[in-house]
């Protein structure tokens, strides 16, 4: 798992490289001037799922290759909170705000599929998905690397009210 210290992944290479370009720009910046950043994991709750869980019930979000790409979820509601507490605390420097429990694709995505009320994703070769997902996809569901939220939790005091994906995506789709 990577800890806040871990430079972000640049995606070299792909669609999402002039995207990370920016996000490590801005806390390049952020963090030269002593202010907070904060990493959120992929989002979910009320609003926020239902663009996913749609193909994802429709079989249309497949497994790519291993599905070995771990995936750091976080509910909307858990990251509201850790913003106000570093904002109350004036809190300084960089925090992973993500759930307890970073999970790889093969994992998340047939329980988003159960909880959606779909069939278990399809499972494609990364050469097959490559030229329909593009690279970015076929990395983050095969390459990518969980958060650690240790130091958001030890540092700011946080807690989650979903330490979980498992028990959010049930409660946020069923």
């Amino acid at each position: 798992m990577k800890d806040e210290d871990a430079p972000l992944d640049a995606m070299t290479g792909t669609v999402a490289a002039p995207v990370m370009a920016a996000v490590k720009y801005v806390e390049d910046k952020v963090g030269a001037v002593g202010g907070t950043i904060l990493r959120y994991g992929w989002l979910y709750g009320p609003g926020a799922i239902e663009s996913l869980a749609e193909p994802v019930r429709k079989r249309q979000f497949p497994v790519v290759g291993s599905g070995e790409g771990h995936t750091s979820w976080l509910h909307l509601d858990d990251a509201a909170g850790a913003t106000v507490l570093a904002i109350e605390q004036e809190a300084t420097g960089t925090f992973n705000i993500a759930d307890d429990e970073p999970a790889p694709a093969r994992e998340w995505l047939p329980h988003l599929a159960a909880c959606a009320g779909g069939k278990p994703p399809m499972r494609v070769p990364a050469w097959v998905a490559k030229p329909l997902a593009g690279d970015a996809a076929v990395v983050i569901m095969t390459e990518g690397r969980g958060f650690s939220n240790a130091k958001a939790k030890r540092v700011l005091g946080w807690e989650l009210r979903y330490p979980s994906w498992r028990e959010g995506f049930k409660e946020v789709l069923e």
